[in-house]
């Protein structure tokens, strides 16, 4: 079984909002993603760590997430920043296509590969309510992550899923990278960043964690390989 990550779909099958106004790299970049999922199989993963829609409704998301249930492979979504519509996860998931799984704050298993997520938040927001943020999410992360701990046998390979960068523009510990290096994560997909002028590194192996960078406009509108 392999694992892939694309994120930042931004999705509007419905209620259209081009993003190629953003520049050229979103060029028809949808059909550059489905054709880079062309050779994930049935039995891969395709994780994908949130804004998938800009939708403002969970009913006015489904087209968006029927979309996302026909790329190949089990597809595991996690929350971002513009994912208005997602609410309660017991109705995000319940209307999800088949072979689509979402979390939030908890862990799935997918054979010897467990997956675990959260939407995160922005190390560099030092306001009162940003601070907030951050320490509530500190503790949504390590419910994951305690949940993925209760269920690791032997030889069990983990993935987070982490909608905004877990370190700040230094790539610097953070108490996110410390969480991930107290579980033993293996590998953190993240996206949220954009723009030719973001601090990025598609790839970056920090004290035995493997992280990946996947906004769709910084890797070329290319699902990326998760070596586990």
């Amino acid at each position: 079984m392999k694992v892939y990550a694309i994120s930042d779909l931004h999705l509007s099958i419905n209620n259209p909002k081009p993003m190629d106004i953003f520049g050229a790299v979103w060029d028809n970049y949808l059909d550059d993603i489905s054709r880079s999922l062309d050779p994930v199989q049935s039995d891969d993963l395709v994780l994908l760590a949130g804004d998938l829609s800009w939708a403002m409704s969970l009913d006015d998301a489904v087209a968006d997430l029927e979309y996302i249930g026909k790329y190949p492979g089990k597809k595991v979504i996690t929350r971002g920043n513009h994912d208005y519509w997602w609410k309660s996860i017991s109705a995000v998931r319940g209307a999800l296509p088949k072979n689509v799984f979402a979390i939030q704050n908890d862990c799935l298993r997918f054979d010897d590969v467990i997956v675990c997520g959260s939407r995160g938040w922005s190390v560099d927001d030092k306001t009162e309510d940003g601070k907030k943020l951050y320490a509530r999410e500190l503790i949504r992360i390590e419910m994951s992550l305690a949940a993925m701990q209760k269920i690791r046998n032997d030889g069990d390979r983990v993935v987070f899923m982490l909608h905004y960068p877990p370190f700040n523009v230094r790539f610097e510990n953070t108490p996110v990278t410390d969480l991930f290096e107290k579980y033993d994560v293996d590998a953190v997909v993240y996206g949220h960043l954009h723009g030719k002028n973001c601090y990025a590194k598609r790839f970056l192996l920090k004290n035995g964690v493997k992280y990946y960078l996947t906004s769709c406009d910084q890797v070329g509108n290319t699902a990326v390989e998760v070596e586990i």
